[in-house]
């Protein structure tokens, strides 16, 4: 059986030491930054983007819609609204962050995760959004001829995904949510970035009691294989509880998502430890 090489005592290390650098680099009074923390539909939030920034939250979720040649963020078409395009909720303050901290969103080194998922067709959505993130490449983490070069906002399209045209893209400003049935996929890391899959088609555990050990070692073989191969993990439709959370801290879940900002701030503040049985 593979070890996991992320977890327990090695990967609240490096969680430490990342932090800890972190923190030391922001203005005075900013929150350290969460490097796992994952706002979903973080747009239903009351301050898009900024009370997921508030918390420390290094990675946040906009869903998109096309119409009328304009990228609206709502979840569902009866919820758009003229005014909330991708770049005024989302791309315009990011480099606005960018450009008066540094380069960064919080500290150098860490790029912030935009996670983009689109809710209409996939080509006609992907065609705009891609002359959308040109103008902003300035700050995105861009593959360029398979080179990979970091930027201080790595954006993941997830939902309806036009791979075709992204994967064939000799200049890329983002790369493809994968699910798990791609985690042996033996496409670049940099293609497909993240791995990410529904909770309650893989595991009926719901943080009532111990975690049943064979739900445990899938999603411990799901989080080897994924880094194994360069990719990060999430996991959507979790149960919002400590106990789920810790499970999937530990076992070394990148991404950990949640609408509760406040408590999964401050679940991993300090960084959670696994509890005696």
């Amino acid at each position: 059986m593979r070890r996991n090489r992320l977890t327990r005592g090695a990967g609240l290390a490096a969680w430490a030491v990342l932090c800890g650098l972190a923190a030391a680099d922001l203005p005075p009074g900013d929150p350290a930054p969460l490097p796992r923390a994952h706002a979903h539909n973080d747009y239903l939030h009351n301050r898009p983007l900024f009370d997921a920034l508030d918390h420390g939250f290094a990675s946040v979720e906009a869903d998109i819609h096309l119409v009328g040649g304009k990228l609206l963020v709502a979840h569902d078409p009866i919820a758009v609204r003229a005014g909330s395009t991708l770049e005024k909720l989302y791309l315009d303050p990011l480099r606005k962050r960018v450009q008066q901290r540094g380069g960064w969103v919080y500290s150098p080194g860490l790029s912030f995760t935009l996670l983009i998922d689109v809710k209409t067709e996939a080509v006609a959505t992907y065609a705009v959004l891609q002359d959308l993130l040109a103008r902003y490449s300035d700050m995105l983490t861009v593959v360029r001829d398979g080179v990979r070069r970091e930027g201080a906002v790595t954006v993941i399209i997830s939902g309806n995904r036009d791979v075709a045209t992204i994967s064939a893209a000799p200049v890329r400003f983002a790369g493809i949510d994968g699910r798990f049935g791609d985690l042996k996929s033996a496409a670049p890391a940099h293609l497909y970035p993240l791995i990410s899959d529904n909770w309650q088609k893989y595991f009926q555990w719901r943080g009532t009691g111990p975690m049943p050990e064979a739900e445990r070692q899938r999603l411990v073989d799901a989080v080897t294989e994924a880094h194994d191969r360069g990719r990060r993990i999430r996991l959507w439709a979790t149960p919002e509880n400590p106990a789920v959370w810790r499970e999937l801290y530990l076992t070394g879940v990148d991404l950990i998502n949640t609408d509760d900002l406040a408590g999964l701030e401050a679940f991993l503040k300090p960084p959670p430890q696994r509890n005696p049985r």
